[in-house]
């Protein structure tokens, strides 16, 4: 069973800095073609876990200027629709994750949207720390909630387990409530 976080539980005194990977041009890690940042460091330790190397907080290498500038010219491409943060744990590392969101938003605007995967629910993350807000504010779809292994479904789509959603962000913050995502795909094709 995963852990439950904690009041110890924030990102200015776990994170190095830390990102386990970079992969541009992907197209798992959300809809259409994407750009995924993993970051380091995870404190939820869910039993089944796809990425358990990344745990770690020092995995992989440090995040520095290079790779933003590397991801925010991959991201530049036309073919790209955006920025996945995966982990680790996202909001864990809200430092690097912030860093390079508000760059994006600064360079794109809304024209890249931000999808972000986090063993936190939403209403977890409404409550958080003043920097986990500021990160759910720049995300557009929110895949939330603990990987249980008990509940792993592999026919899902972006998430690994039932208890898990996926979610509209900015709906959900301008409602005060979970609202589902619906993918702009499903309402233009016919």
């Amino acid at each position: 069973m995963a852990r439950t976080p904690g009041p110890g539980w924030r990102s200015d005194r776990v994170s190095q800095g830390y990102v386990a990977d970079y992969k541009p041009f992907v197209m798992v890690d959300g809809e259409g073609v994407r750009c995924s940042l993993y970051v380091s460091g995870c404190l939820f330790a869910c039993e089944g876990c796809f990425n358990e190397a990344a745990w770690s907080f020092r995995y992989g290498r440090p995040y520095d200027d290079s790779l933003e500038d590397r991801v925010l010219a991959d991201l530049a491409h036309p073919a790209v629709q955006g920025l996945s943060l995966l982990g680790g744990e996202p909001f864990l590392n809200t430092g690097v994750c912030l860093r390079l969101v508000r760059r994006l938003r600064a360079e794109h605007g809304d024209r890249r949207d931000v999808w972000c995967w986090t063993g936190y629910t939403f209403e977890e993350l409404r409550a958080g720390t003043a920097d986990q807000r500021a990160l759910l504010a720049e995300v557009d779809v929110l895949v939330d909630g603990r990987f249980e292994l008990a509940r792993r479904d592999l026919t899902l789509a972006f998430r690994g387990s039932t208890n898990q959603r996926v979610l509209d962000a900015r709906a959900s913050l301008a409602t005060g409530r979970a609202v589902p995502w619906v993918s702009d795909r499903a309402t233009t094709s016919a």
